[in-house]
């Protein structure tokens, strides 16, 4: 089940990775809900994606809360 729940968080981030305000509000949510191993995962995948969209970098210190 957990497994699902970060699938289903990096979908939602790439569907919301248009808009910096909106991928920051997702991305808090999602720390709070997954476990500590998978946000080091997501930290990963995420700087992947800053890489194609360089306006969600600042969204990237949220990781560390």
């Amino acid at each position: 089940m957990a497994r699902a729940m970060f699938e289903y968080t990096k979908m939602i981030l790439e569907k919301v990775s248009f808009d910096s305000t909106l991928f920051c509000r997702e991305l808090q949510k999602a720390v709070g809900r997954l476990l500590p191993y998978e946000i080091k995962e997501l930290e990963i995948w995420i700087k992947q994606l800053v890489l194609q969209n360089p306006e969600l970098g600042s969204c990237v210190p949220l990781l560390k809360e």
